[in-house]
């Protein structure tokens, strides 16, 4: 064994590889890579020409064949040479090369490779010879180019292919076919209604600044992408359950209302809190006023937005028959009094500040009524908690969950 080891080590064993990074091995002649052998790779390349007989891919395992033909005729007595061939994906990218690193290793593993001379069509020699040199030493590179007649019919022909590319293939015509054209048809429209000597050329060099700027804005920031994608949701959107769509909307008119509330706020402070300050000291002082009226002025939209959006949330709840239901039943409830409880503290703030109110004691009404509706909140919210525990134990049959405990509710 330890003999047989000396002597690989001793043998140049080359294997001259062939890589079809793009796949056309699998995807069009169904070939399973990788391919190891002569005959092997033989009949591959021939049913790949079979396939496809532009494929740069089969004349590239068509030389790698003929290189191991001529190599083996001349090889020393030291030398082994074998030929393969692996392949990627037509995804191309990582996938690609993690496939041709998988079956590059399995290679190895059957012709335990000293050296490797690459075989390729040479558009991917950038991105495979790294993968391969990090495995073996690459000793060789043969870069395979097709070649095309030069005569006037062969020219022709490869050119109507590939206008009929463009012509065929909608990504490619709408901008070699679909721009030009628009310019066209606005010259002859100009030309038409007779503008043509009245500086029509001027209007038609605006058109193309125009039209050539949209068109590059459009593809530049994916605008028509972005146009298709929302075209297609569009297409195959389903509403959600009714309830859902019910908290949605309230949420959006909840959000509304709250953010007119501060308009109206702000509105409010310019309107009645006037004269401003002008010294730092000044603006100090009047933080209570300006305060005050900017509750006054948001107060009640501030307050009917909430509620809005847990009243849609509390009509979902009802729908999924969810314990949650009775807290936030409660919450409105409670948002609604505090509306109450904002309005006592902005008129006791303006109050103070104005010099209307100078003792703070039950004799003050608005010291009172701000007092009043403190404890009516408290009250409030114990009753709230009484409430949620009285109809939990008589609806345990409702709810359809009840996980949390009474204490937590």
């Amino acid at each position: 064994m330890a003999k047989r080891d000396t002597n690989q080590q001793t043998q140049k064993r080359i294997l001259i590889l062939c890589v079809d990074r793009d796949g056309d091995l699998e995807a069009k002649a169904a070939i399973k890579t990788p391919l190891l052998g002569r005959a092997a790779n033989l009949d591959g390349a021939v049913a790949l020409a079979l396939k496809d007989s532009e494929e740069p891919d089969a004349n590239a395992m068509f030389e790698a064949v003929s290189l191991y033909d001529r190599l083996t005729a001349g090889k020393q007595a030291d030398e082994i040479f074998e030929v393969a061939t692996i392949s990627g994906t037509d995804l191309g990218g990582v996938s690609a090369d993690r496939k041709l690193v998988a079956e590059l290793n399995s290679l190895l593993e059957t012709f335990s490779a000293n050296e490797v001379i690459l075989v390729s069509d040479g558009f991917s020699d950038e991105a495979v010879l790294p993968l391969v040199e990090s495995r073996v030493p690459v000793s060789s590179v043969r870069r395979i180019v097709i070649k095309h007649s030069e005569s006037i019919e062969e020219t022709a022909a490869v050119f109507t292919k590939y206008v009929r590319l463009l012509v065929d293939n909608p990504r490619y015509a709408r901008m070699a076919l679909g721009l030009p054209g628009i310019l066209v048809l606005i010259f002859g429209i100009l030309w038409a209604i007779n503008y043509f000597v009245q500086g029509a050329i001027y209007w038609y060099g605006i058109a193309i600044v125009i039209v050539v700027g949209g068109f590059l804005l459009l593809k530049g920031f994916g605008v028509d992408r972005a146009t298709r994608d929302f075209y297609r949701w569009a297409k195959n959107y389903e509403p959600p359950a009714l309830p859902i769509q019910i908290s949605n909307y309230t949420v959006i008119a909840g959000i509304l209302c709250v953010a007119v509330s501060i308009y109206l706020g702000i509105t409010n402070v310019f309107i009645s809190a006037q004269p401003f300050p002008t010294e730092l000291g000044g603006w100090i002082s009047a933080t209570p006023n300006i305060a005050g009226f900017f509750i006054l002025g948001l107060e009640d939209l501030l307050s009917v937005g909430i509620c809005i959006v847990l009243l849609g949330r509390s009509i979902r709840l009802y729908f999924e028959r969810d314990s949650k239901l009775l807290r936030n039943v409660a919450l409105i409830v409670s948002i609604a009094w505090s509306r109450m409880i904002l309005d006592g503290t902005a008129k006791l703030m303006i109050s103070y500040y104005k010099g209307q109110s100078t003792v703070v004691g039950l004799n003050d009404p608005v010291f009172a009524n701000f007092l009043f509706t403190i404890i009516v909140g408290i009250l409030i919210g114990v009753a709230s908690v009484l409430l949620i525990y009285i109809v939990n134990k008589s609806a345990k049959g409702f709810f359809k969950k009840q996980d949390e405990k009474i204490e937590e509710i």
